[in-house]
């Protein structure tokens, strides 16, 4: 049987670069330890199965060395962020599919003589942040009368995600890389990411965060789109980032969501804190994080009573429960954008995109799953 030469640092730096338990390794590679030390080499199925497992592309296991992986857009997330030089695969494996889906998206839009969107790139850091809320508001037709009318967090930023999809952005949530639910995102190392473009501008939220934080997310990537800069983000409206552009989003996120003017008429000072900011939470449909610091904002808690507060808002929402998922085939549609999807399987039915590619762009294995998506946005066959 033939024995792969692999270097034991590749393996090492492979287990390391996964996150896994060294025990749940050893428990599907029984000779782990003994091609680590170099004693004994892995076949190449082995090898495979190791390669899989680890999430770790098989050529890299033949470099000499390890590689140093970086984020393929700019990454303007917190220096504090630990995994900032060492991505994890799953970010970078969702980025990779979205650079996919992006890149096919601009060649149909291409192909169908669609114009380039005016409003990428149409604003600059040094612009007036309430100015610039008022203008994506307005080319959205966010209407915060109207979402404040909404039943809840779920369906305000169901809404907000099909202004963003109707203006032409795709818009893609998804806690999962593809479709795997053994492989969960982590808010944590990042909240979302925006890749600009003129013909396909792309925003990902991380679906693992709590519904109102994705709500911040998707208002802080679309700055970035405004602003023509794609970046990976951690998108925190109460922390003051280091980078300039990151400040200037968040600013233009809250402001968007909660604007100030109102919300200096909103507020009653006479109430409990932590009443007050659930009560606006759910009028805003914005996360009481937010609402902490609009509140800061127009001076109704020192600093010092912004950050306890703020402490104390974020373990009460620490153990509150995540709840269930819904329809597999309309989660689908969020997971990758609806006018991608549409997109895609309207070609693909056409004869236009090869059916391997629009399985892997989308992560099915089914033909009948595909035909289901299509029917379900109403592109299928009958």
């Amino acid at each position: 049987m033939n024995r792969v030469a692999v270097q034991p640092k590749l393996l090492r730096w492979a287990c390391e670069r996964a996150g896994f338990d060294r025990t749940d390794l050893e428990d599907k590679f029984p000779h782990l330890t003994s091609w680590e030390s170099g004693t004994a080499q892995p076949t190449l199925k082995q090898l495979e199965a190791f390669a899989k497992a680890t999430y770790t592309p098989i050529g890299y296991l033949f470099l000499p060395e390890p590689p140093v992986e970086r984020v393929p857009i700019p990454d303007f997330r917190a220096p504090a962020n630990e995994r900032i030089g060492h991505p994890s695969p799953d970010l970078l494996d969702t980025i990779y599919v979205c650079q996919q889906r992006q890149e096919w998206f601009r060649n149909y839009a291409r192909s169908m003589g669609e114009s380039p969107l005016a409003f990428v790139g149409s604003v600059r850091v040094q612009d007036d942040v309430i100015r610039t809320a008022a203008r994506i508001r307005t080319a959205l037709g966010f209407d915060v009368n109207q979402r404040r009318q909404m039943p809840s967090w779920t369906e305000a930023l169901r809404h907000f995600i099909e202004q963003a999809d109707g203006l032409g952005i795709l818009v893609m949530c998804n806690g999962v890389v593809h479709n795997n639910n053994y492989r969960h995102l982590d808010p944590q190392e990042f909240r979302g990411f925006a890749m600009a473009d003129d013909l396909a501008p792309l925003v990902f939220i991380n679906g693992a965060d709590t519904k109102a934080g994705q709500m911040f997310t998707l208002a802080h990537e679309l700055a970035h789109i405004w602003l023509g800069q794609s970046a990976v983000s951690d998108s925190q409206p109460v922390l003051v980032p280091d980078q300039a552009v990151e400040r200037w989003c968040n600013e233009v996120a809250a402001e968007l969501l909660v604007p100030l003017e109102l919300m200096r008429h909103e507020f009653n000072s006479a109430a409990a804190v932590p009443d007050e900011a659930n009560r606006l939470a759910r009028r805003f449909k914005v996360s009481t994080l937010v609402i902490l610091r609009r509140i800061l904002d127009v001076g109704g808690l020192t600093r010092q009573e912004f950050w306890d507060a703020y402490h104390a808002e974020v373990e009460r929402l620490r153990a509150i429960p995540r709840g269930a998922g819904g329809n597999f085939y309309l989660t689908q549609a969020a997971r990758v954008s609806k006018r991608f999807a549409a997109a895609l399987v309207t070609s693909t039915l056409e004869g236009q995109t090869r059916y391997n590619d629009a399985f892997r762009m989308l992560g099915f294995s089914k033909l009948s799953t595909f035909k289901e998506l299509g029917r379900s946005l109403g592109v299928g066959l009958t």
